[in-house]
Protein backbone atom coordinates (compact mmCIF):
# COMPACT_ATOMS: atom_id res chain seq x y z
CA UNK A 1 0.00 0.00 0.00
CA UNK A 2 1.09 3.66 -0.89
CA UNK A 3 1.21 5.41 2.82
CA UNK A 4 1.32 9.54 2.91
CA UNK A 5 4.99 10.49 2.78
CA UNK A 6 6.51 13.57 3.82
CA UNK A 7 6.65 16.26 0.96
CA UNK A 8 9.42 16.09 -1.53
CA UNK A 9 11.47 18.28 -3.80
CA UNK A 10 9.72 19.65 -7.35
CA UNK A 11 11.91 18.75 -10.56
CA UNK A 12 12.62 20.64 -13.70
CA UNK A 13 9.76 20.74 -15.57
CA UNK A 14 11.42 20.46 -19.07
CA UNK A 15 13.82 17.62 -17.45
CA UNK A 16 10.34 16.04 -17.06
CA UNK A 17 9.26 16.22 -20.77
CA UNK A 18 12.54 15.13 -21.93
CA UNK A 19 12.54 11.71 -19.64
CA UNK A 20 8.50 10.87 -20.56
CA UNK A 21 9.19 11.48 -24.14
CA UNK A 22 12.20 8.89 -23.65
CA UNK A 23 10.30 6.63 -21.83
CA UNK A 24 7.01 6.88 -24.01
CA UNK A 25 9.98 5.97 -27.07
CA UNK A 26 11.39 3.21 -24.66
CA UNK A 27 7.67 1.56 -23.98
CA UNK A 28 7.19 1.12 -27.63
CA UNK A 29 10.39 -0.62 -28.37
CA UNK A 30 9.82 -2.99 -25.53
CA UNK A 31 6.80 -4.09 -26.74
CA UNK A 32 8.47 -5.23 -29.89
CA UNK A 33 10.71 -7.53 -28.12
CA UNK A 34 8.01 -9.14 -25.51
CA UNK A 35 6.95 -11.68 -28.17
CA UNK A 36 10.75 -13.40 -28.30
CA UNK A 37 11.06 -13.60 -24.05
CA UNK A 38 7.61 -14.68 -23.60
CA UNK A 39 8.04 -18.33 -24.64
CA UNK A 40 11.12 -18.78 -22.42
CA UNK A 41 9.84 -16.55 -19.75
CA UNK A 42 6.63 -16.46 -19.54
CA UNK A 43 4.02 -19.06 -17.84
CA UNK A 44 1.72 -21.01 -20.18
CA UNK A 45 -1.48 -20.01 -18.97
CA UNK A 46 -4.93 -21.90 -20.14
CA UNK A 47 -7.84 -19.85 -21.99
CA UNK A 48 -10.05 -18.91 -19.29
CA UNK A 49 -7.06 -17.46 -17.22
CA UNK A 50 -7.07 -14.01 -16.37
CA UNK A 51 -4.57 -11.89 -14.74
CA UNK A 52 -4.93 -8.34 -14.13
CA UNK A 53 -2.88 -5.15 -12.24
CA UNK A 54 -4.58 -2.39 -10.84
CA UNK A 55 -3.44 0.98 -9.85
CA UNK A 56 -5.17 3.70 -8.72
CA UNK A 57 -4.56 7.44 -10.17
CA UNK A 58 -5.55 10.05 -7.50
CA UNK A 59 -5.24 13.21 -9.83
CA UNK A 60 -7.31 11.38 -12.40
CA UNK A 61 -9.76 9.70 -10.31
CA UNK A 62 -9.16 6.46 -12.31
CA UNK A 63 -8.01 3.24 -12.02
CA UNK A 64 -5.26 1.80 -14.86
CA UNK A 65 -6.22 -2.22 -15.65
CA UNK A 66 -2.93 -3.92 -16.85
CA UNK A 67 -3.48 -7.18 -19.26
CA UNK A 68 -0.60 -9.17 -16.97
CA UNK A 69 -0.63 -12.72 -19.31
CA UNK A 70 -0.64 -10.18 -22.31
CA UNK A 71 1.54 -7.01 -20.86
CA UNK A 72 -0.82 -4.67 -22.60
CA UNK A 73 -2.97 -1.67 -21.12
CA UNK A 74 -6.52 -3.47 -21.23
CA UNK A 75 -8.69 -0.46 -20.02
CA UNK A 76 -8.85 2.89 -17.57
CA UNK A 77 -12.10 2.76 -15.30
CA UNK A 78 -13.34 5.53 -13.63
CA UNK A 79 -14.21 5.78 -10.08
CA UNK A 80 -14.14 8.29 -7.69
CA UNK A 81 -12.88 11.33 -6.39
CA UNK A 82 -8.90 10.66 -5.44
CA UNK A 83 -8.76 7.11 -5.26
CA UNK A 84 -6.16 5.54 -3.26
CA UNK A 85 -6.09 2.13 -1.67
CA UNK A 86 -6.98 -0.66 -3.58
CA UNK A 87 -7.74 -4.54 -2.25
CA UNK A 88 -8.98 -7.64 -4.03
CA UNK A 89 -11.12 -10.18 -2.43
CA UNK A 90 -9.50 -13.77 -2.72
CA UNK A 91 -13.27 -15.60 -3.39
CA UNK A 92 -14.92 -13.12 -5.21
CA UNK A 93 -13.61 -12.00 -8.41
CA UNK A 94 -14.04 -8.67 -7.12
CA UNK A 95 -11.71 -5.33 -6.69
CA UNK A 96 -12.03 -2.55 -4.24
CA UNK A 97 -11.19 1.25 -4.79
CA UNK A 98 -11.27 3.50 -1.81
CA UNK A 99 -12.32 6.96 -2.99
CA UNK A 100 -10.50 9.51 -0.55
CA UNK A 101 -11.99 12.53 -2.03
CA UNK A 102 -15.59 11.42 -2.31
CA UNK A 103 -15.89 9.08 0.58
CA UNK A 104 -17.07 6.25 -0.62
CA UNK A 105 -15.51 2.54 -2.68
CA UNK A 106 -15.96 1.87 -6.09
CA UNK A 107 -16.46 -2.16 -6.43
CA UNK A 108 -14.83 -3.60 -9.77
CA UNK A 109 -16.26 -6.55 -11.04
CA UNK A 110 -12.64 -8.79 -12.31
CA UNK A 111 -14.65 -10.35 -15.34
CA UNK A 112 -16.01 -7.32 -16.56
CA UNK A 113 -13.66 -4.71 -15.56
CA UNK A 114 -16.23 -2.21 -14.77
CA UNK A 115 -17.58 -0.54 -12.09
CA UNK A 116 -21.10 -2.78 -10.61
CA UNK A 117 -21.50 -0.54 -7.11
CA UNK A 118 -20.42 2.43 -5.01
CA UNK A 119 -20.06 2.20 -1.12
CA UNK A 120 -20.96 5.25 0.96
CA UNK A 121 -18.47 5.51 3.86
CA UNK A 122 -17.41 8.39 6.50
CA UNK A 123 -14.35 11.18 6.24
CA UNK A 124 -11.34 10.54 4.18
CA UNK A 125 -10.91 7.08 3.85
CA UNK A 126 -7.21 5.83 2.52
CA UNK A 127 -7.48 2.13 2.62
CA UNK A 128 -9.42 -1.13 2.97
CA UNK A 129 -8.94 -4.30 3.96
CA UNK A 130 -10.45 -7.63 3.22
CA UNK A 131 -11.58 -10.30 5.17
CA UNK A 132 -10.00 -14.02 4.60
CA UNK A 133 -13.11 -15.06 3.37
CA UNK A 134 -14.31 -12.62 1.55
CA UNK A 135 -17.76 -11.81 3.79
CA UNK A 136 -16.42 -8.24 5.48
CA UNK A 137 -14.21 -5.36 4.21
CA UNK A 138 -12.75 -2.57 6.81
CA UNK A 139 -12.28 0.78 6.00
CA UNK A 140 -10.47 3.86 7.97
CA UNK A 141 -11.95 6.67 7.85
CA UNK A 142 -9.18 9.36 9.14
CA UNK A 143 -11.15 12.57 9.28
CA UNK A 144 -14.26 10.37 11.04
CA UNK A 145 -12.27 9.05 13.29
CA UNK A 146 -13.84 5.59 12.86
CA UNK A 147 -14.09 2.65 10.82
CA UNK A 148 -16.91 1.43 8.78
CA UNK A 149 -17.59 -2.25 8.45
CA UNK A 150 -18.58 -3.29 5.16
CA UNK A 151 -21.04 -6.55 3.98
CA UNK A 152 -19.10 -7.58 0.61
CA UNK A 153 -22.37 -9.39 -0.48
CA UNK A 154 -24.84 -6.57 0.22
CA UNK A 155 -22.19 -4.23 -0.79
CA UNK A 156 -23.12 -1.73 2.05
CA UNK A 157 -21.95 -0.45 5.60
CA UNK A 158 -23.47 -2.31 8.00
CA UNK A 159 -21.48 -0.67 11.29
CA UNK A 160 -19.33 2.11 12.38
CA UNK A 161 -17.01 1.90 15.13
CA UNK A 162 -15.23 4.77 17.02
CA UNK A 163 -11.69 4.69 17.31
CA UNK A 164 -8.47 7.00 17.58
CA UNK A 165 -7.81 10.31 15.74
CA UNK A 166 -6.86 10.13 12.40
CA UNK A 167 -7.22 6.31 11.77
CA UNK A 168 -5.06 5.50 8.43
CA UNK A 169 -5.06 1.55 8.24
CA UNK A 170 -7.76 -0.99 9.77
CA UNK A 171 -5.82 -4.40 9.37
CA UNK A 172 -8.75 -7.59 9.80
CA UNK A 173 -6.06 -10.62 10.78
CA UNK A 174 -6.21 -13.61 9.02
CA UNK A 175 -8.35 -15.34 11.35
CA UNK A 176 -11.06 -12.83 11.25
CA UNK A 177 -11.37 -12.25 14.55
CA UNK A 178 -9.68 -8.99 15.21
CA UNK A 179 -9.16 -5.69 13.44
CA UNK A 180 -5.71 -3.47 14.01
CA UNK A 181 -6.56 -0.15 13.36
CA UNK A 182 -3.83 2.40 13.31
CA UNK A 183 -4.45 6.39 14.51
CA UNK A 184 -1.98 8.21 12.83
CA UNK A 185 -2.74 11.77 14.26
CA UNK A 186 -3.92 10.30 18.08
CA UNK A 187 -0.43 8.48 18.19
CA UNK A 188 -2.41 5.12 19.10
CA UNK A 189 -3.76 1.40 18.33
CA UNK A 190 -7.09 0.29 18.90
CA UNK A 191 -8.25 -3.26 18.55
CA UNK A 192 -11.38 -4.03 17.23
CA UNK A 193 -13.59 -7.35 18.22
CA UNK A 194 -14.68 -8.16 14.83
CA UNK A 195 -17.77 -10.24 16.29
CA UNK A 196 -18.97 -7.61 18.54
CA UNK A 197 -17.82 -5.13 16.70
CA UNK A 198 -16.39 -2.79 19.62
CA UNK A 199 -12.91 -1.76 20.80
CA UNK A 200 -11.54 -4.09 22.96
CA UNK A 201 -7.78 -2.43 23.38
CA UNK A 202 -6.25 0.66 22.82
CA UNK A 203 -2.43 1.09 23.46
CA UNK A 204 -1.10 4.66 23.11
CA UNK A 205 2.69 6.12 22.89
CA UNK A 206 3.01 5.35 18.91
CA UNK A 207 3.67 8.36 17.38
CA UNK A 208 2.45 8.90 13.77
CA UNK A 209 0.88 5.11 14.14
CA UNK A 210 0.91 4.02 10.24
CA UNK A 211 1.85 1.06 8.99
CA UNK A 212 0.18 -2.46 9.96
CA UNK A 213 1.87 -6.55 10.03
CA UNK A 214 -0.09 -9.39 11.31
CA UNK A 215 1.69 -12.70 11.51
CA UNK A 216 0.14 -15.74 9.60
CA UNK A 217 -1.94 -17.43 12.88
CA UNK A 218 -3.00 -13.61 13.76
CA UNK A 219 -1.14 -14.57 17.01
CA UNK A 220 0.79 -11.17 17.03
CA UNK A 221 0.24 -7.73 15.10
CA UNK A 222 3.20 -5.15 14.79
CA UNK A 223 2.39 -0.99 13.98
CA UNK A 224 5.27 1.47 12.51
CA UNK A 225 5.05 4.67 14.76
CA UNK A 226 6.66 6.20 11.92
CA UNK A 227 6.66 9.83 13.70
CA UNK A 228 9.85 8.48 15.97
CA UNK A 229 11.97 5.13 15.11
CA UNK A 230 10.01 2.59 16.74
CA UNK A 231 7.97 -0.38 15.91
CA UNK A 232 4.94 -1.81 18.34
CA UNK A 233 4.63 -4.79 19.27
CA UNK A 234 1.43 -6.30 20.11
CA UNK A 235 0.21 -9.95 21.10
CA UNK A 236 -3.49 -10.61 20.17
CA UNK A 237 -6.04 -12.02 22.56
CA UNK A 238 -7.05 -15.79 21.29
CA UNK A 239 -10.30 -16.14 20.77
CA UNK A 240 -12.42 -18.68 22.72
CA UNK A 241 -11.95 -22.48 21.22
CA UNK A 242 -14.81 -23.02 19.19
CA UNK A 243 -15.20 -27.14 20.20
CA UNK A 244 -12.44 -29.25 22.04
CA UNK A 245 -10.82 -30.12 19.62
CA UNK A 246 -9.64 -26.57 18.87
CA UNK A 247 -7.78 -26.77 22.21
CA UNK A 248 -5.60 -29.04 20.57
CA UNK A 249 -3.90 -25.92 18.80
CA UNK A 250 0.10 -25.81 19.44
CA UNK A 251 -0.77 -21.34 19.82
CA UNK A 252 -0.32 -20.32 23.75
CA UNK A 253 -3.90 -19.47 24.71
CA UNK A 254 -3.48 -15.45 25.50
CA UNK A 255 -7.09 -14.34 27.23
CA UNK A 256 -6.57 -10.52 26.39
CA UNK A 257 -4.32 -8.29 23.83
CA UNK A 258 -0.81 -7.92 25.26
CA UNK A 259 1.64 -5.09 24.58
CA UNK A 260 5.30 -7.10 24.43
CA UNK A 261 8.03 -4.55 23.40
CA UNK A 262 8.77 -0.85 21.85
CA UNK A 263 11.22 -1.78 19.31
CA UNK A 264 13.87 0.85 18.22
CA UNK A 265 14.41 0.56 14.58
CA UNK A 266 15.39 3.15 12.10
CA UNK A 267 13.79 7.04 11.37
CA UNK A 268 10.59 7.14 10.46
CA UNK A 269 9.61 3.32 9.76
CA UNK A 270 6.41 3.82 7.45
CA UNK A 271 6.11 0.58 5.87
CA UNK A 272 6.03 -3.27 7.40
CA UNK A 273 7.20 -6.26 5.24
CA UNK A 274 6.24 -9.61 6.43
CA UNK A 275 7.80 -12.61 5.19
CA UNK A 276 5.31 -14.91 3.86
CA UNK A 277 6.26 -17.93 5.93
CA UNK A 278 6.08 -15.06 9.35
CA UNK A 279 9.23 -15.38 10.39
CA UNK A 280 10.76 -12.14 9.89
CA UNK A 281 9.39 -8.06 9.16
CA UNK A 282 11.34 -5.77 7.50
CA UNK A 283 10.49 -2.00 8.08
CA UNK A 284 11.28 0.26 6.19
CA UNK A 285 12.98 3.44 7.58
CA UNK A 286 12.38 6.77 5.11
CA UNK A 287 14.35 9.22 7.07
CA UNK A 288 16.93 6.70 8.33
CA UNK A 289 17.97 5.12 4.73
CA UNK A 290 17.73 1.67 5.81
CA UNK A 291 15.20 -1.25 6.72
CA UNK A 292 15.18 -2.94 10.05
CA UNK A 293 14.91 -6.93 10.65
CA UNK A 294 12.82 -7.88 13.36
CA UNK A 295 12.90 -11.48 14.63
CA UNK A 296 8.75 -12.16 14.87
CA UNK A 297 9.26 -15.21 17.27
CA UNK A 298 11.60 -13.38 19.92
CA UNK A 299 10.82 -9.60 18.99
CA UNK A 300 14.13 -8.39 19.22
CA UNK A 301 15.55 -6.19 16.32
CA UNK A 302 18.48 -7.99 14.39
CA UNK A 303 20.05 -5.66 12.73
CA UNK A 304 19.49 -2.76 10.07
CA UNK A 305 20.44 -2.30 6.63
CA UNK A 306 21.29 1.36 4.73
CA UNK A 307 19.64 1.38 1.46
CA UNK A 308 19.08 4.46 -0.86
CA UNK A 309 17.81 7.65 0.30
CA UNK A 310 14.35 7.32 0.95
CA UNK A 311 13.26 4.16 0.78
CA UNK A 312 9.42 4.00 0.95
CA UNK A 313 7.69 0.32 0.39
CA UNK A 314 8.98 -3.11 -0.10
CA UNK A 315 7.48 -6.05 -1.27
CA UNK A 316 9.12 -10.36 -0.06
CA UNK A 317 9.20 -12.84 -2.94
CA UNK A 318 6.94 -16.11 -1.96
CA UNK A 319 10.00 -18.34 -1.12
CA UNK A 320 11.06 -15.60 1.39
CA UNK A 321 14.70 -15.27 -0.26
CA UNK A 322 14.67 -11.80 -1.47
CA UNK A 323 13.37 -8.27 -0.28
CA UNK A 324 12.76 -5.36 -2.57
CA UNK A 325 12.95 -2.03 -1.64
CA UNK A 326 11.60 1.09 -3.71
CA UNK A 327 13.87 4.24 -3.29
CA UNK A 328 11.59 7.04 -4.19
CA UNK A 329 14.77 10.00 -4.22
CA UNK A 330 16.54 7.49 -6.40
CA UNK A 331 14.30 6.06 -9.03
CA UNK A 332 15.60 2.52 -8.69
CA UNK A 333 14.79 -0.50 -6.06
CA UNK A 334 17.43 -2.09 -3.66
CA UNK A 335 17.41 -6.13 -3.50
CA UNK A 336 18.20 -7.73 -0.19
CA UNK A 337 18.95 -11.30 0.09
CA UNK A 338 17.37 -12.00 3.47
CA UNK A 339 18.99 -15.69 3.16
CA UNK A 340 23.04 -14.03 3.07
CA UNK A 341 22.27 -11.17 4.87
CA UNK A 342 23.56 -8.70 1.99
CA UNK A 343 22.46 -6.32 -0.32
CA UNK A 344 22.45 -7.57 -3.97
CA UNK A 345 24.60 -5.67 -6.29
CA UNK A 346 22.11 -4.75 -8.93
CA UNK A 347 19.45 -2.17 -8.69
CA UNK A 348 16.54 -2.10 -11.19
CA UNK A 349 15.99 0.88 -12.78
CA UNK A 350 12.25 2.16 -12.29
CA UNK A 351 10.50 5.63 -13.57
CA UNK A 352 10.78 8.16 -11.34
CA UNK A 353 9.46 7.97 -7.41
CA UNK A 354 8.98 4.39 -7.14
CA UNK A 355 6.87 3.40 -4.53
CA UNK A 356 4.04 0.69 -4.28
CA UNK A 357 4.82 -2.61 -5.75
CA UNK A 358 3.17 -5.88 -6.20
CA UNK A 359 4.31 -9.27 -7.74
CA UNK A 360 2.40 -10.82 -10.70
CA UNK A 361 0.95 -14.35 -9.51
CA UNK A 362 3.77 -16.80 -10.96
CA UNK A 363 6.65 -13.91 -9.39
CA UNK A 364 8.11 -13.20 -12.72
CA UNK A 365 7.46 -9.83 -12.76
CA UNK A 366 7.30 -7.25 -10.36
CA UNK A 367 5.17 -3.96 -10.98
CA UNK A 368 6.29 -0.71 -9.47
CA UNK A 369 4.28 2.24 -9.01
CA UNK A 370 6.29 5.59 -10.00
CA UNK A 371 4.53 8.07 -8.16
CA UNK A 372 6.11 11.39 -10.17
CA UNK A 373 6.45 10.27 -13.81
CA UNK A 374 2.84 8.41 -13.64
CA UNK A 375 4.07 5.43 -15.23
CA UNK A 376 4.25 1.59 -13.89
CA UNK A 377 7.98 -0.43 -13.99
CA UNK A 378 7.89 -3.56 -15.14
CA UNK A 379 10.85 -5.75 -13.72
CA UNK A 380 11.97 -9.09 -14.68
CA UNK A 381 12.47 -11.31 -11.93
CA UNK A 382 14.50 -13.49 -13.58
CA UNK A 383 17.40 -10.81 -14.12
CA UNK A 384 16.49 -8.02 -12.07
CA UNK A 385 16.12 -5.55 -14.86
CA UNK A 386 13.52 -2.96 -15.88
CA UNK A 387 11.46 -5.29 -18.96
CA UNK A 388 9.13 -2.08 -19.93
CA UNK A 389 7.50 0.66 -18.59
CA UNK A 390 3.65 1.73 -18.88
CA UNK A 391 2.08 5.13 -18.76
CA UNK A 392 -1.13 5.10 -16.06
CA UNK A 393 -2.28 8.06 -14.73
CA UNK A 394 -2.07 11.08 -12.75
CA UNK A 395 -0.80 10.76 -9.25
CA UNK A 396 -0.68 6.92 -9.06
CA UNK A 397 -0.75 5.79 -5.07
CA UNK A 398 -1.71 2.05 -5.12
CA UNK A 399 -1.14 -1.31 -7.07
CA UNK A 400 -2.92 -4.57 -6.22
CA UNK A 401 -3.02 -8.03 -8.81
CA UNK A 402 -5.83 -10.04 -8.87
CA UNK A 403 -5.88 -13.86 -10.55
CA UNK A 404 -8.68 -16.18 -11.74
CA UNK A 405 -10.49 -18.24 -13.67
CA UNK A 406 -13.37 -17.16 -15.98
CA UNK A 407 -16.13 -19.99 -16.50
CA UNK A 408 -15.27 -21.33 -20.15
CA UNK A 409 -18.32 -19.59 -21.85
CA UNK A 410 -16.90 -16.07 -20.31
CA UNK A 411 -13.55 -17.07 -22.41
CA UNK A 412 -14.53 -17.22 -25.84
Amino acid sequence: MTLQHPPRQGTNRAGECIIRWLCALFVVASLFSLAGCRSREFPDYPANYREYAYITNGGSNTVTVLDVVNLRQDRVIRVGSNPTGVAVNTKRNEVYVVNTGSNSVSVIDAEKNSVVATIPVHQRPYFISVSADGTRAYVANSGSNNVSVIDLKSRREIAVVGVGEGPGVAAVTPDGNAIVVSNRVGNSVSIIDAKTEKVRSVWSGCPGATDIAILPDSSKAFVACSGGHQVMAIALATPPPASSRSRLSTRQMIPKDELLAMLDVGKTPIHLVLKPDGGEIFAVNYDGASFSEIDTSTNEVGGAYMIGTHPVAGVATADNSLLYVSDFDADSLGIYSIDDGELLPVAPRTGDGPDSMAFSKAGNLLFVVDARSGDVAVIRTSTNSLLTLFPVGAKPNDITVKAFLVPAHHAL
